[in-house]
């Protein structure tokens, strides 16, 4: 039985957040994006748009790694990195969805850049397999991620990635493993059109932001399980981008009922100590602040780290998805 990824634990330990509203830098950018890139939902694409991303992202797991970080021995592994180093800096703070909005957009670019993939980060549309994620085409062994582990290893065992060693995890543990999953139906009722309704009437950052990272986010990595279920390792399953990319459709959808929304920014930017995350080795220090952003609240000027793999960006940069240094919006199933 996996370790749960304490999801369900988030909004004890979001109660205290603060509320920052400040320009956006780059909102003046916003006339400059040109829309060509248009995230859809993976049900909604043609069966060769779904084998051109799968395989897009096969090369990428096939790609040598550029930068020497710990265990990645390809691109793929060096995104993983990136969150297992950062998670004590991007879970259970302002910065969460920020950070994914980032690293959603870097696997985009690599999987664009290094695999020659034209489509765009497609997004799974999770209120449609809420309480029946077994049932997903998403688990589709020849156009998706192929299906549930074992009974007793976990390990997938069709699908494209089911040969796929994975370097990193589970949790903070550095060794290979297999991609393992153990589809839990009733833990995915979280990811319901009621729960996502919820989140969306909410009508400031400090109530927005705490409703996405509880139930949503709980019903796409806890109905998965196994590696998606944890908390450090999860981006080693593929699934993981389209679960975030959901997600960050979720707060796009939220921005666009305000304008002003777009500079709305705040909450801690401690991590919780109680959390029940993985043990922390010591090469993982506490997160007590971010470069641009050293005090306790999340603001406009947070850095967000991707280690190299591309530039490092402010949250500022990130808020608004047609601000210029984003460039894509959502489409509607």
């Amino acid at each position: 039985m996996a370790t749960a990824y304490s999801f369900v634990v988030l909004a004890l330990f979001l109660a205290l957040t603060l509320t920052i509203a400040a320009p956006l830098s780059n909102f003046e950018n916003r006339a400059a994006c040109t829309i060509s890139n248009k995230r859809q939902a993976w049900h909604t694409l043609t069966n060769d748009e779904k084998l051109s991303y799968l395989n897009a992202e096969l090369c990428l797991m096939k790609t040598p790694a550029k930068l020497g970080l710990r265990s990645a021995r390809t691109r793929y592994d060096e995104l993983q990195y990136v969150h297992v180093v950062q998670v004590w800096s991007a879970h259970f703070v302002g910065a969460f969805l920020p950070f994914h909005r980032m690293m959603i957009n870097t696997h985009e670019l690599l999987l664009r850049n290094e695999c020659n993939y034209t489509g765009s980060q497609p997004y799974w549309q999770e209120q449609l397999d809420a309480g029946k994620f077994s049932k997903s085409s998403l688990l589709d062994a020849k156009y998706g991620f192929g299906g549930n582990g074992l009974p007793t290893t976990h390990c997938i065992t069709d699908g494209p990635f089911k040969d796929y060693v994975n370097p990193m995890g589970p949790g903070y543990v550095f060794k290979d493993h297999c991609i393992d999953r153990q589809i839990n139906d009733a833990i995915s009722q979280s990811s319901s059109k009621a729960n996502v309704d919820a989140c969306l009437t909410k009508t400031t950052w400090e109530t927005a932001w705490p409703c996405i990272e509880a139930n949503p986010h709980t019903g796409g990595h806890a109905g998965v399980g196994q590696q998606m279920s944890n908390g450090v390792s999860s981006p080693g399953d593929p699934l993981f981008w389209l679960h975030h990319t959901w997600l960050d459709k979720m707060w796009a959808d939220w921005q666009a009922k305000d304008k002003k929304r777009l500079a709305e920014m705040g909450g801690t930017n401690i991590f919780p100590q109680n959390a029940m995350f993985p043990p922390r080795p010591s090469e993982i220090p506490v997160a007590t602040g971010a470069p641009g952003d050293p005090a306790r609240i999340t603001t406009l000027g947070h850095v967000l780290d991707m280690k190299g793999i591309v530039a490092n960006a402010t949250i500022a940069d990130v808020m608004d998805i047609r601000g210029g240094y984003l460039c894509y919006e959502y489409i509607e199933p």
